[in-house]
């Protein structure tokens, strides 16, 4: 019987025997079948195996192989032992739960624990490596003005070259003009953005867009252009103006899928880009699929890795998605978006917005939600507010018109995208009933490739915000749906770099 009762419930120095004999003798190494055994014994006697925390000898915990393997779990199962010792198991059981629970909540979306350590130390580090390398002593006379690329509500963006100092005095008595641009002196492309000045907002925006950019070089690097600083210039001259803010990026390349979507022969156009060369053996409108495909694969990436660091993009569009040469696609002007987990640029009722790509609900959170506290508490109070509003999902919807405006070709224009959504808000943002009742005469072949998969995903993305601020997939989500599966586009893209390779 005594036998009987101490395999039951051994006690510490039958849990010590049958630990050196079963797992940890020398003449019988572990194997993951003595292991299990011992979880399995542990399992079936959870109620009174009180040895497990309370009496386990120090010397056995130092001498075990397996816990030599794993010195953190050896010296945090000590320090355990240390801090708890005095406590009754009850008590040692809450004192997990509560760590374990405390660890879930600081490590869910939007990460207050890795914002804190991004917010006390990364940035500071970055400021005082930036400081040291140059990046924050950015001037004028560094760079030269090229060709204007584009101009928005709040600035105006340039191509421009750095301007080595070797150099500097005679080019800047020279002017601009394309053929600097051109000259093999100036060897570093940029793309400059100038900040408004006398238009309301903008300067707050180009401080916004600053902030986001530095807060992204550290999370997602990979999201979006690489970030080289800003500068005020310092004298009136040529497109600079005194007090004018600009910001600087490396130059990764001067069209945004919107270009490339004006042209009549995309997605054909991006083809060579995205994969390197034609693919072979399939009818065009499987290459347009492939091609359609991997660039929604990238946004969607994108915007997942921007929405675990709790950063809402708000303006997702073709114009502010770069493609770069090498087949990239990243997120541009983030003078619209929030950072939810301080609730940096975030004003209830209020929103920067493109009316063909908004969403139905058009904030980002409900409009009664009140303005954020002080940050430290906004970042602390930020997995309750991302858990009860989601507020990802609005860019997901902007994601989903992205989507229907590059396989549906009579969607790609101005007139015609806004045609759509008078429908759509007729439809109630219902796209099966779109589908049924709209006079656009849309060609749906490629959302309906692959037994119409594209198009049920385009359907979960665009879509009214369902109870409990749901419906809609995420980013996450997005990306386990079928129409990703397959991976197609992936494999595409692999066997061209292999060709390349090889060539």
């Amino acid at each position: 019987m005594k036998a009987m009762a101490s395999l039951l419930c051994p006690t510490a120095s039958t849990l010590q025997h049958n630990l050196s004999t079963l797992c940890f003798s020398p003449l019988k190494p572990t194997t993951p079948n003595n292991l299990c055994f011992l979880t399995n014994r542990f399992k079936s006697n959870p109620a009174r195996c009180n040895a497990f925390f309370g009496n386990i000898p120090e010397d056995m915990l130092e001498n075990t192989l397996y816990l030599e393997q794993f010195p953190v779990v050896r010296s945090g199962l000590m320090q355990f032992q240390r801090f708890t010792g005095d406590l009754p198991d009850g008590q040692k059981w809450g004192f997990l739960v509560f760590a374990g629970f405390t660890w879930i909540y600081l490590t869910a979306r939007p990460g207050v624990l890795i914002g804190a350590i991004d917010a006390y130390l990364l940035a500071p580090l970055q400021l005082v490596l930036d400081h040291f390398l140059g990046r924050r002593n950015l001037k004028r006379t560094d760079f030269l003005i090229g060709d204007r690329l584009g101009e928005g509500s709040f600035g105006v963006v340039y191509s421009g070259v750095v301007v080595p100092k070797n150099v500097e005095e005679r080019v800047q008595k020279r002017g601009r003009g394309k053929s600097l641009t051109l000259d093999e002196r100036f060897k570093q492309k940029v793309i400059l953005k100038k900040v408004k000045i006398g238009v309301q907002g903008a300067e707050e925006c180009g401080e916004f867009e600053e902030w986001f950019n530095y807060r992204l070089s550290r999370a997602a690097p990979e999201t979006c252009a690489e970030f080289l600083g800003s500068f005020v210039a310092d004298k009136t001259n040529s497109q600079f103006t005194k007090g004018g803010k600009w910001l600087v990026w490396k130059f990764e390349g001067n069209r945004d899928l919107a270009d490339y979507m004006k042209d009549r022969n995309f997605p054909l156009n991006l083809e060579s880009v995205m994969f390197g060369r034609v693919l072979q053996g399939l009818d065009s409108a499987k290459r347009n699929a492939l091609i359609i495909k991997q660039i929604m694969r990238q946004i969607i990436t994108s915007l997942k890795k921007i929405h675990d660091t709790g950063i809402v993009h708000r303006d997702v569009k073709p114009a502010n998605l770069v493609v770069t040469k090498r087949g990239q696609i990243k997120l541009i002007d983030f003078g619209a978006a929030t950072d939810l987990r301080v609730g940096k640029n975030y004003v209830p009722n209020r929103g920067l917005l493109d009316p063909d790509f908004c969403p139905p609900e058009q904030y980002v959170l409900p409009e009664e939600t009140p303005s954020p506290p002080p940050e430290p508490i906004a970042a602390f109070l930020s997995p309750i507010l991302w858990q009860l509003n989601s507020p990802d999902l609005f860019d997901m919807y902007s994601a989903g018109i992205v989507l229907v405006q590059m396989a549906i070709p009579t969607l790609r224009s101005t007139s015609g995208l806004k045609n759509f959504n008078v429908e759509l808000r007729t439809c109630k943002y219902d796209l099966n009933k779109w589908r049924e009742h709209t006079r656009l005469r849309p060609d749906f072949k490629i959302l309906d490739l692959d037994s119409g998969k594209g198009w049920d995903l385009a359907t979960k993305l665009i879509s009214e915000r369902g109870s409990f601020r749901r419906g809609r997939l995420s980013a996450a989500a997005a990306l386990r749906h079928p129409y990703f599966f397959l991976g197609g586009d992936q494999a595409a893209a692999v066997l061209s770099k292999l060709s390349l390779s090889r060539k």
